[in-house]
């Protein structure tokens, strides 16, 4: 079962926002703000909205659509003739009493930089919350493990999290605006782009509890090596406050990862397939379509435990949700009962077409990583394996190297090799040289061109596995199949 609420949920109201950006007192505003958005598209009665301004657009174009749409507040840092009777001006460092009775709603919070104000307030806001909030960072596995951790803390705890990708400098400050007092946990992904980013989020939000899945070569393009990486990764650790409060939970079979156990003075969880760590697995089975099965230890005490959720390499997403769970008190029977109702698919989703073949969708992006234990998982089915795989961005200096991995293990598996894209030519050539026969391997331009060679090809017997970046929009391959009569 799932716990609901313990409590009624308050969100932030118009007084707290105003006094949050420097007022020192507020008359009226008492009322919440139930949303916090940066898209007119977004809003929902009674709503703030933040007015940005980006490289493609700029949010004060959109605030009388945002208005329209039931927003009973917005930050701007333009002045705006239009809205000037409802302007409240913020910008000065020493803001006197404000008394919303002498302006129109609804109200125009004037500041001289509406994205360090968002940042600001999101501070602010978490310092007035009562929650535990863990933060997840690493190369690959994020998101699957804050869902993931998500639903396993929710089988006791009120628990929020960022949704989809809200995990840079703008989304994760709006996720903590929108958590309300009542909320006992908030799981916070937290992406990696340049140095101190991690940091400066962790500013933010304070979290308690740190989680390290790996350090892969996905962005060394930008970071420019793994120890570049790790380094940006391990800010996360650095913050975490001293043991008892602080936990770091590190991955103990990613030696980079491993070594962040000297970068923090909070308490050091260890998760993974050594028996050396704190909390390991063995006995791993995968069961295709209905899952993995895996023994799972901490300390003295052992759990066999069964989840809905493909593949073997999976096993370490569940060892990230347990070894939180275990931190927050929850026991290794919890967790089972926990896992036994989980709905995460960890972003690799199963269909079927209309004539019955089985595409396994693992699009949202690829890394060598990622992309060998996706071929794990088709390793484990029954039926013609394809492997449609595509180019793998941001690699760097590990592109040509990633590639050939790829096509090294894709020769072990399938029995039908897709390249598409550029780089996927290496993967090919990799799998022909492996011993993967040439009729067998065949190389297309595009997604679309790889659809229409499976759209009018494949039986009931095919297992077909689709794999690539994001930005080769790969996405279009399943959904031309599951279209396809």
């Amino acid at each position: 079962m799932t716990i609901r609420l313990r409590w009624e949920i308050n969100m932030i109201t118009l007084a707290e926002i105003i006094g949050g950006l420097g007022a020192s007192r507020v008359v009226g505003g008492e009322f919440p703000l139930p949303d916090t958005v940066i898209d007119s598209r977004n809003v929902t009665p009674g709503a703030l909205f933040i007015a940005l301004e980006g490289e493609n657009t700029d949010g004060h174009l959109y605030l009388a659509q945002a208005f329209k749409n039931g927003a009973a507040a917005a930050i701007i840092s333009k002045e705006l003739p239009q809205f000037i009777d409802q302007t409240i001006d913020l910008r000065t460092t020493a803001i006197d009493a404000i008394d919303l009775s002498n302006y129109r709603q609804p109200y125009c919070l004037l500041v001289k930089d509406a994205l360090d104000s968002l940042q600001k307030l999101a501070a602010y806001w978490r310092n007035k919350l009562d929650i535990h909030v863990v933060g997840i960072t690493g190369s690959v596995g994020k998101s699957s493990t804050k869902e993931l951790i998500t639903e396993v803390l929710s089988y006791q705890f009120s628990t929020f999290k960022n949704p989809g990708n809200y995990n840079n400098e703008i989304g994760l400050p709006l996720t903590i605006l929108n958590v309300g007092r009542g909320y006992q946990k908030l799981i916070l992904e937290m992406g990696f782009y340049y140095p101190g980013e991690i940091a400066f989020l962790c500013e933010i939000s304070k979290p308690s509890i740190g989680v390290i899945t790996n350090i892969g070569t996905v962005h060394a393009e930008r970071a420019g090596s793994k120890e570049a990486i790790a380094k940006g990764k391990s800010e996360l650790v650095k913050a975490l406050p001293g043991d008892p409060i602080g936990t770091a939970i590190l991955n103990y079979d990613d030696p980079y990862v491993r070594a962040m156990a000297k970068d923090t003075r909070a308490n050091i969880v260890y998760y993974g397939i050594n028996p050396e760590a704190d909390l390991w697995a063995d006995e791993i089975s995968g069961l295709g379509l209905k899952g993995i099965k895996f023994r799972l230890h901490w300390h003295n005490e052992s759990i066999i435990l069964q989840a809905p959720i493909l593949g073997r390499h999976s096993v370490q997403t569940i060892l990230r949700a347990a070894a939180v769970a275990i931190t927050e008190g929850l026991t290794l029977s919890d967790i089972k009962k926990a896992l036994a109702v989980s709905n995460t698919q960890l972003r690799l989703v199963a269909v079927r077409t209309d004539n019955g073949a089985l595409i396994l969708d693992d699009t949202y992006n690829a890394t060598p990583e990622s992309t060998i234990a996706a071929l794990d998982l088709l390793d484990e089915l029954d039926g013609q394996k394809i492997a449609v795989l595509g180019d793998m961005l941001e690699l760097g200096k590990y592109e040509e190297l990633g590639h050939i991995q790829v096509g090294e293990k894709a020769a072990r598996v399938v029995n039908h090799l897709i390249a598409v894209g550029e780089k996927g030519k290496i993967i090919a050539e990799t799998a022909r040289r492996e011993g993967l026969p040439p009729s067998s391997v065949t190389c297309v331009k595009d997604a679309l061109e790889a659809a229409e060679l499976l759209k009018y090809n494949l039986t009931n017997r095919d297992v077909v596995l689709v794999k690539g970046s994001h930005g080769l929009r790969m996405d279009r391959i399943s959904t031309i199949l599951e279209a396809a009569k």
